[in-house]
C-alpha cells in the first residue's frame, strides 16, 4: 500500500473513531397511562427527548399535555416494565415541561441499566401519585 494510500485510511480511521466517540443515545420517547406499572387511564401524554452521553452524561426535556404533573423523574427499575426509584428528579420548567438539571450523569451501573432497557422516565399527579404517564428509555 502506498504511503498516501495508507495516511488515507489512517485519517478515515480517525474521523471514524472521533465520531464515534462523541456520538449520544438519542431517546426519544412517547410517555402515556398505559405504560406506568400498573396501567393507569388517562389522557395525558407527554414528549421526551432524553440524551445520554458516552461520558455518562444526561440531558433532556419532557415536555406533558392533559396531567398538571407534581414531579417528574428518570427512575432505575430491576427489570423492563418493573417500579425502580428515581434516579434523576427533573426540574419544572414553563408549559408543562420538565428539564433534566444541568450535571446529571449516571453511574456506570445505571448507564448499564440503561442499555438494558431498565431505565425510564415518568411524570406524577396529585391523582396519581406513583405516577400518570411513563416511557422506557432505551438506547
Amino acid at each position: 500500500m502506498s504511503s498516501n494510500l495508507q495516511r488515507a485510511a489512517i485519517a478515515t480511521l480517525l474521523v471514524a473513531s472521533i465520531g464515534l466517540a462523541n456520538a449520544k443515545d438519542d431517546v426519544k420517547v412517547t410517555l402515556s397511562g398505559d405504560q406506568e406499572v400498573p396501567a393507569v387511564t388517562s389522557a395525558a401524554k407527554g414528549e421526551a427527548k432524553i440524551k445520554i452521553a458516552p461520558d455518562k452524561t444526561v440531558t433532556g426535556k419532557v415536555t406533558t399535555k392533559g396531567v398538571e404533573g407534581t414531579m417528574a423523574h428518570i427512575h432505575e427499575g430491576p427489570a423492563p416494565g418493573q417500579n425502580g426509584p428515581p434516579i434523576i428528579t427533573l426540574e419544572k420548567g414553563a408549559d408543562g415541561s420538565w428539564v433534566v438539571p444541568a450535571g446529571s450523569k449516571l453511574t456506570d451501573e445505571q448507564y448499564e441499566s440503561f442499555k438494558a432497557g431498565k431505565l425510564y422516565v415518568n411524570v406524577h399527579s396529585a391523582e396519581h401519585k406513583g405516577g400518570e404517564i411513563r416511557a422506557p428509555l432505551k438506547p
